[in-house]
């Protein structure tokens, strides 16, 4: 009796919150590909992915960067290999699908590759190409890219894609609507595009980061002093994602943050609105 219960309820496990936990990593023998992993997110999490046995497949536009990268998973005794692609270009990104299928399925992705752009709605008047540049790579490179490999994992019955997001889709925060747009539109398509591959064993992680030190973040002068986790930390939660499938990777603060918005939202414009007037625009956002 209780070995009939035990098969539905792993069953739900499985999909609900991963594998079981195990000494071989599921990652182990397994392609992964990953993109901006020349630098910061990616490059960590490349390391790590190929430490867990995995091999691993390097997508960004600098060939140089991602070849030291290669060097070194390769030192250390991974598998790598490097695939110099800019995402925003719609013809480059099929070639790359091809060149990734021709070599055999793709079982993991990670849509890490992204730009944030922090600037109030005052100074973008003029300025539709900071909403359209970051719908083109937040968006539009990593749905190009999952629609392109997902056909394949859903033929093989197994896939994985990971979304780098932000807190900022649960928290709403001000001088970041074209970032935070672009990023809320991607975590939405995973959960949709994650209900319709259910059955097919494909599934999606929308890990919600908050700040991480990278360089993308360095021309903002207000998180020099901020809080923030190091790529190697922000590479565990990948690994985590990959390895145990949760529906979303969440902070405490982007939590209660939603909790807020949900439960008091014109408390919660007031309270923002204030932050937002004690944290001007960078030097950066003013050119």
């Amino acid at each position: 009796m209780t070995s009939l219960l035990l098969t539905p309820i792993a069953l739900v496990r499985r999909h609900l919150l991963g594998p079981l936990r195990s000494d071989r990593s599921p990652l182990e023998g397994r392609r992964v590909v990953i993109t901006g992993a020349s630098s910061g997110i990616g490059e960590a999490s490349a390391y790590a992915v190929a430490r867990r046995g995995a091999r691993v497949e390097l997508v960004a536009r600098r060939d140089e960067e991602l070849q030291r990268v290669v060097a070194a998973i390769r030192a250390d005794g991974g598998q790598a290999s490097a695939h110099a692609v800019d995402l925003t270009d719609a013809g480059a990104v099929e070639g790359l699908v091809e060149e990734l299928l021709a070599e055999g399925p793709v079982d993991y992705l990670v849509n890490n590759a992204g730009r944030s752009i922090r600037r109030s709605l005052e100074l973008s008047a003029d300025r539709m190409h900071d909403f359209e540049r970051t719908m083109a790579i937040n968006y539009f490179a990593p749905v190009r890219l999952t629609m392109g490999l997902l056909p394949a994992m859903r033929e093989q019955r197994f896939g994985h894609v990971v979304n780098v997001v932000t807190w900022g889709v649960q928290m709403k925060a001000p001088k970041f609507a074209a970032y935070i747009a672009s990023k809320a539109a991607l975590d939405t398509f995973a959960r949709i595009a994650g209900r319709e591959a259910w059955e097919d064993n494909v599934t999606f992680t929308n890990i919600r980061f908050g700040l991480v030190r990278t360089p993308m973040v360095a021309p903002t002068e207000a998180y020099a002093k901020a809080p923030a986790e190091t790529p190697e930390q922000a590479a565990a939660k990948v690994v985590r994602a990959l390895e145990d499938r949760p529906l979303t990777i969440n902070t405490v603060a982007g939590s209660l943050g939603e909790v807020f918005n949900l439960v008091a939202p014109r408390l919660s414009d007031r309270l923002f609105a204030a932050f937002d007037k004690r944290f001007p625009d960078s030097a950066a956002a003013r050119r």
